[in-house]
């Protein structure tokens, strides 16, 4: 009799600890997704589905990438009409990639026609904008999936783009400002009355002051998208306010080494909260355009030689991790 008490006795010790292991697995696996194959230097193309759209980001990872160390990541958004091929060759953000080492992401917008895109930013633009499109969703979806596949720096995650795709960043560092350290808006105000960040998200703003795509002090531009930009002054100001920043800044008149008809003028407002800080790449004669590159339509204007929007800005995103 005791002997049987006792089989059962350990019958049942050994259902429960296989239960609990059991338990303790299906806990451990269920809720968590899978790890996905390691990206390799190189570009990929990635896809994720939210509700009924499928939504497409391309990736460079550079040669110097190593999966053991976490990597800074640049979110490079396009600007409206364009998508994610066109932002790679029009900001030239992968040979700068792959001088510092950082991964880019190029996420691709909405629209009916599969080359011509937008993105919700606020007060522009287009189908994105017109069908409420949720692009700050989307963009957290995008850093969920790439941490799959990629050893990514959680504090060194930042976020540029160009006109629609400049008013994104700014969106995102308003929304999103848990997961984006710093921003680079290129020729791209804000697309909203105000901002409210968690934490200071520090700026560093490149416009030029003869954009009439975006103008520098608002309005209606060329563009066929009939927004009514803010100005530039509306975005720096809300961003000083929201950082904590000094109220007047540091001017600085930057070389004419390039004689190209532009002029820059560097304006910064430090000592916000958390070493925020705002800055204005002011450029007198600029069009349209990403600072450092070849214009691609000339009928967007001139683009500054005197300086590298690329450079100064991992310039900038380097001093300013997420804190």
């Amino acid at each position: 009799m005791n002997g049987t008490k006792s089989c059962v006795a350990i019958f049942t010790v050994t259902l429960v600890v296989v239960g609990l292991t059991a338990f303790v697995t299906l806990a451990q696996d269920g809720p968590k997704k899978e790890p996905l194959e390691p990206l390799s230097a190189g570009g990929h193309t990635r896809t994720l589905t939210m509700g009924d759209l499928k939504r497409n980001y391309l990736v460079h990872i550079p040669p110097k990438y190593n999966s053991k160390k976490p990597t800074p990541v640049i979110l490079a958004f396009h600007g409206g009409g364009a998508n994610a091929d066109n932002m790679v060759v029009f900001s030239g953000l992968n040979k700068k990639s792959d001088e510092a080492g950082f991964i880019v992401v190029y996420p691709s917008g909405t629209g009916r026609l599969e080359k011509i895109l937008t993105f919700n930013g606020g007060n522009c633009c287009g189908y994105g904008m017109t069908n409420k499109i949720d692009d700050v969703e989307f963009t957290r979806k995008i850093l969920d999936d790439l941490a799959r596949s990629a050893n990514i720096d959680p504090k060194r995650v930042f976020a540029t783009g160009m006109s629609n795709g400049g008013i994104m960043s700014y969106l995102l560092a308003s929304e999103l400002s848990d997961r984006i350290a710093a921003i680079a808006p290129v020729g791209g105000p804000m697309g909203t009355e105000t901002c409210k960040p968690k934490r200071p998200v520090s700026v560093i703003h490149f416009h030029g002051t003869d954009d009439e795509h975006a103008p520098f002090k608002g309005g209606k531009g060329k563009g066929l998208s009939g927004t009514e930009f803010y100005s530039v002054d509306h975005s720096i100001q809300a961003w000083v306010k929201a950082n904590g920043c000094e109220k007047l800044p540091v001017v600085t008149k930057l070389p004419d080494t390039a004689k190209d008809g532009t002029r820059i003028t560097r304006k910064t407002y430090g000592s916000g909260k958390d070493g925020a800080e705002v800055v204005l790449i002011e450029i007198e004669g600029g069009g349209h355009t990403w600072p450092g590159q070849e214009p691609r339509l000339k009928a967007l204007g001139k683009s500054t030689k005197n300086i590298s929007a690329n450079d100064l800005m991992w310039e900038f995103f380097e001093k300013h991790p997420k804190k």
